[in-house]
């Protein structure tokens, strides 16, 4: 009996002369850096939808949950990681509310503008019902690729699908149309029409205001053709008014006025710093 305790103590003797001499070659061995995978480890959706029994919606609120906390640190985005994340969430599920929000704010004005937009984009077509993610997309495809007809199509869609903002985004879409018109007077008949169709009071209103604005450019414009057909050249607004071409410079109702740029009177914009240069 008692060499059989003696023996059953011998695998863990052996064990510990085994660790103990693996421990003392390690100390005397040189260190060796091990090579580290860029990249954070993003799962593909069929290996999550695997992972979580088949269950799409599941899967995508557990893997938004964890981009949420792991995807920002120190005031700073991992986009790379964000971007690959991100789209195998919309893969799983497009609807889903959180990821277009994310995408929007960390990765489209994080530099990934092209992933955020076509994370937005899925999410226009699935949430049929939800104003928000059309209206980002068309803000973003006007502001970052300056494609004012897929800017238009997608802010009319959030203003079909809107109760309290229609004529805002209405106004956006139609203004889009009317700054793509090279002829300010074609412009103006365009802006007038809109106007004109308007069945919303909100609307009619916000477009009387812009066809005022663009009458005073038309105004201005007009009187310096005349004034140049006498063989002058126009080198400062007030010569419209010394010549009485004008009796008095038109009033913006949206006090932004007007300026003089290079010979030519342009509508005045306002203008954010580190903006509008984009």
């Amino acid at each position: 009996m008692r060499n059989y305790r003696h023996w059953s103590l011998f695998p863990v003797v052996l064990g510990f002369f085994i660790f103990s001499a693996f421990s003392q070659l390690r100390a005397y061995s040189p260190n060796f850096v091990e090579p580290v995978a860029g990249g954070r480890v993003v799962i593909v959706a069929p290996v999550l939808l695997a992972l979580f029994g088949g269950d799409r919606f599941l899967a995508a609120n557990l893997e938004t949950f964890r981009l949420a906390a792991t995807g920002v640190g120190w005031g700073q985005a991992d986009t790379g990681y964000l971007v690959r994340a991100q789209y195998e969430v919309a893969r799983l599920n497009a609807c889903h509310e959180d990821n277009y929000y994310l995408a929007n704010g960390l990765l489209t004005w994080g530099g990934a503008e092209r992933e955020g937009n076509a994370v937005l984009k899925r999410a226009s077509n699935c949430r049929f019902w939800d104003e928000l993610p059309p209206f980002f997309y068309g803000f973003n495809k006007f502001f970052f690729e300056r494609d004012k007809k897929t800017a238009a199509e997608y802010l009319n869609m959030a203003a079909q699908r809107s109760t309290r903002n229609a004529a805002g985004f209405r106004k956006l879409a139609i203004m889009l149309k009317v700054e793509d018109i090279q002829d300010e007077r074609v412009a103006l008949e365009f802006l007038q029409g809109e106007r004109d169709q308007a069945k919303d009071p909100k609307l009619k209103d916000m477009l009387s205001k812009r066809a005022v604005r663009l009458e005073g450019l038309v105004a201005l414009r007009e009187a310096q053709r005349q004034y140049e057909k006498q063989g002058a050249v126009l080198q400062d607004p007030q010569q419209l008014l010394d010549a009485g071409l004008l009796q008095a410079f038109p009033e913006d109702p949206l006090r932004l006025g007007y300026e003089f740029i290079d010979g030519r009177f342009m509508l005045k914009k306002l203008k954010v710093a580190g903006v509008e240069d984009r």
